[in-house]
C-alpha cells in the first residue's frame, strides 16, 4: 500500500483529512508530521509533499501528511483558521503518530512550509516530543509578512461578512489577529534539538532574511541549506530533487 487514507479527530471533534505513509522496516520507525502552507494542503504544489513523504518512506521513516482545519479535504471552514488553529492541527497529528505500534515515539520530527514552518517552529517550541524540525521556506512572521503583501497590492478587499477576499478565500479576522500575535523566533528559543533550514534565493513570497533569523536564534542548533535560484515551493525538478535530498540526509542523520 502507498500509504493510508485516514481522518483524525482534533479539539472539537472536527476531523483532519490525512494520508500516512509507512516504511517496511525497520520497526518501530521514526516519524515526521508535515505541515503544509497557506491555503495550502497536503500534497501541495507540483505534489511537493507527496515526493517528499516517499522519499522519507523509501529512507526509513515514516510521515504524516495532515490538512489543517478549512485547509483541503477537513473538516472547517478557512475563515475560521487561525495560528493557533493551526498549530493544534500539528499536535494532533502528532498525538496521532505517538499513538501508533509502528512509530518510535523518542523520534519524532515536523516539517513546515511557508506558514507551516512558522506554525512548526512554535509547535516545536511548545512541545517536548518534537526532536527534530525542518522549515522549508518558512516565514519568520505571518504580521511581517501580510503587511508586505499589503503595501505590494494595496491588500485585500473586505466583505460585508467581515472577513478578507484573499482572490477567493475569505480570510477571518482571527487569522489576521493571530499574524500579531504568535511570534515564532520567541517560541523557538526554547526548542532545544536540531533544525534544518531550506531556502530558496528567488523566494519571491518570503525573503532569505526570514530564514536568516530563524539561524540566528537557532545558533549551532540551526542548519542554513540554501538552493540557488529556487523559488518559494522549489518549482523545478532539480529545486524539489535537492530541498528532499537535503531534508532526508538530515532526517537521517538527527533523528
Amino acid at each position: 500500500m502507498a500509504h493510508e487514507l485516514l481522518w483524525i479527530e482534533t479539539e472539537g471533534g472536527s476531523k483532519l483529512a490525512a494520508s500516512f505513509h509507512l516504511p517496511e522496516a525497520p520497526r518501530p520507525a521514526p516519524v515526521v508530521v508535515m505541515c503544509h502552507g497557506f491555503t495550502g494542503h497536503r500534497q501541495e504544489a507540483h505534489f511537493l509533499f507527496v515526493h517528499a513523504a516517499r522519499a522519507f518512506k523509501d529512507a526509513g521513516f515514516a510521515a504524516l501528511r495532515i490538512d489543517c482545519r478549512g485547509s483541503g479535504e477537513s473538516d472547517g471552514v478557512f475563515s475560521d483558521m487561525t495560528l493557533e488553529t493551526e498549530i493544534a492541527d500539528v499536535r494532533a497529528g502528532i498525538d496521532y503518530v505517538a499513538g501508533r505500534p509502528e512509530i518510535d515515539t523518542s523520534r519524532i520530527g515536523i516539517l513546515g512550509l511557508s506558514m507551516g514552518g512558522c506554525v512548526c517552529a512554535t509547535v516545536a517550541g511548545r512541545d517536548q516530543r518534537v526532536k527534530t524540525l525542518v522549515l522549508w521556506a518558512a516565514t519568520a512572521n505571518m504580521g511581517r509578512s501580510t503587511k508586505r503583501f499589503e503595501e505590494r497590492d494595496a491588500g485585500p478587499p473586505q466583505l460585508p461578512d467581515g472577513t478578507w477576499d484573499l482572490g477567493g478565500i475569505a480570510l477571518g479576522q482571527g487569522a489576521v489577529d493571530s499574524f500579531q500575535t504568535v511570534l515564532p523566533l520567541e517560541e523557538i528559543k526554547t526548542f532545544g534539538g536540531p533544525a534544518l533550514i531550506v531556502h530558496g534565493t528567488e523566494d519571491q513570497a518570503v525573503p532569505m532574511s526570514d530564514a536568516l533569523e530563524y539561524r540566528q536564534v537557532l545558533g549551532e542548533r540551526g542548519e542554513l541549506h540554501i538552493i540557488n535560484g529556487s523559488d518559494h515551493v522549489f518549482s523545478s525538478v532539480p529545486w524539489q530533487t535537492e530541498a528532499i535530498l537535503a531534508s532526508s540526509e538530515f532526517l537521517k542523520a538527527n533523528l
